[in-house]
């Protein structure tokens, strides 16, 4: 029988507290009703003997200690989910926002998912082309890898996020069905209708799976809209087979609602009010993406995350790159020079792109291309900085020919329309036709007879 608790100890923000409870567990569902009409939902966040704190996922305007009727269901936040929730929107906890009806299947999943064994998984290997050249060439995005976009307030990380959902698709070599599981945490109302609004005009709605959770949407739902996104992404891989891409934007908001809530829980913060879970919170959704062994599909991550005051050695950003694989960096300084997308190349890096780039995967001179790229573009910031000093017009010759090789670099290599989708192969050629610029002496991070195949200036 079904027991009801109808006195509450205490209300305070978004939590509740009952005690003499007796046979719950850490993360269990909470059913509530308020007034004998209103049904709310909650989770058990902390349990001290008989006493019992419970995150309300609505708001608890209108709760009292007495209008209230808490009943435990014995499990956790659980979905429904079946290969129709593809090109469907839902809130935070999976509920469909879209007006299209609930999914009806007769197995729920437990949004926290289950630990991978690292035994278990495979080596990413193949990698997603994304259309743009500075990932594709530079931060090469490999199937089954976590990495981050690093932006900060005001830059275009939407337009970007919107760009790589409509033009990823899966390298030549790879087979099976490609998806697009999309996370949005605390965004605001016209986000929202921008995503919606590019995903419908670029004819990729029935291949992605949104999951939103809006800038006045329970702060509770937030933390349980990854999870959810997750889950849909975990069952769609390795129960159907297909390779999904989770793009999860903003990670910032995440976060802030976790230390929001920590604070209404009254725990120790740690560095700058963060709760001292922080890692490994975030850990518990980067790390649900990857390949299995004998499983055909893979996860992919793309998170969001804008740096306060861009500064990239806050918690979150500083957290985050020790978890993921790498990450893309945006750059307001690149960003004024009306360049879009934005990417700081020397201090983005993708840790596994050399296992996914070469003969096998995209073409034999990608990996020399790439090195030869990141050197000279390092070395054009040295012969600014001496610009700035003496005058350009003081600068030598080979200098000289250095800063024309940035400024090319940025304004043909960097700068991409919103709308433009370059191949691997178009990628490439660019890069040959901007190193060309320089002198074949100074590309010494080339092999010889890659050098002398694809070296379009004079020798």
């Amino acid at each position: 029988m079904k027991k009801e608790y109808l006195t509450l100890d205490k209300i305070q923000g978004p939590l509740i507290v009952l005690s003499q409870v007796k046979g719950v567990s850490y993360d269990e569902i909470v059913d509530i009703v308020v007034n004998e009409n209103e049904r709310k939902k909650g989770k058990v966040v902390q349990i001290d003997g008989d006493k019992v704190v419970i995150q309300v996922f609505e708001t608890t305007t209108g709760i009292s200690t007495q209008n209230t009727a808490v009943s435990f269901t014995g499990g956790p936040l659980s979905i429904s989910l079946s290969e129709d929730i593809l090109g469907r929107e839902f809130n935070g906890v999976g509920e469909p926002r879209d007006g299209g009806g609930k999914i009806y299947t007769s197995t729920k999943y437990n949004v926290n998912g289950r630990p991978m064994n690292p035994a278990a998984r495979k080596y990413p290997r193949n990698f997603i082309e994304t259309g743009i050249s500075s990932i594709d060439c530079l931060s090469t995005l490999i199937r089954g890898q976590k990495l981050p976009i690093f932006s900060g307030n005001g830059m275009p990380h939407n337009e970007l996020a919107a760009q790589i959902v409509r033009q990823a698709k899966l390298s030549g070599n790879s087979k099976g069905e490609f998806a697009v599981v999309f996370a949005a945490m605390g965004i605001k109302h016209d986000d929202a209708n921008f995503f919606r609004k590019k995903f419908e005009e670029a004819g990729v709605v029935e291949r992605v799976v949104m999951y939103t959770n809006l800038a006045d949407d329970p702060i509770v739902e937030r933390i349980a809209t990854p999870r959810c996104a997750l889950t849909a992404a975990e069952y769609l891989a390795f129960e159907k087979g297909m390779h999904i891409l989770v793009i999860m934007t903003d990670i910032t908001n995440y976060s802030e609602a976790l230390r929001e809530i920590s604070s209404s829980r009254e725990e120790v913060p740690s560095r700058k009010g963060y709760p001292g879970y922080l890692y490994s919170d975030l850990a518990s959704l980067y790390e649900r993406a990857g390949m299995m062994k004998g499983r055909e599909g893979s996860i992919t991550q793309i998170p969001i995350l804008t740096m306060p005051n861009d500064d990239i050695t806050h918690p979150i950003p500083d957290l985050t790159g020790y978890i993921t694989e790498g990450q893309i960096v945006l750059n307001r300084g690149i960003y004024q020079k009306n360049i879009y997308p934005p990417v700081n190349i020397l201090p983005s890096l993708s840790r596994l792109m050399k296992d996914g780039i070469g003969e096998d995967y995209t073409r034999v001179d990608h990996p020399d291309v790439s090195n030869q790229l990141f050197s000279s573009y390092s070395h054009v910031q040295d012969v600014v900085a001496l610009a700035q000093v003496i005058g350009e017009d003081e600068l030598s010759e080979i200098d000289k020919i250095y800063m024309e090789f940035g400024r090319q670099f940025e304004e043909r290599f960097l700068k991409q329309g919103f709308e433009e989708d370059r191949s691997i192969e178009e990628t490439l050629d660019l890069a040959w036709d901007i190193l060309s610029i320089l002198p074949k002496g100074e590309l010494d991070r080339v092999n010889p007879k890659i050098l002398d195949e694809y070296y379009r200036g004079e020798a």
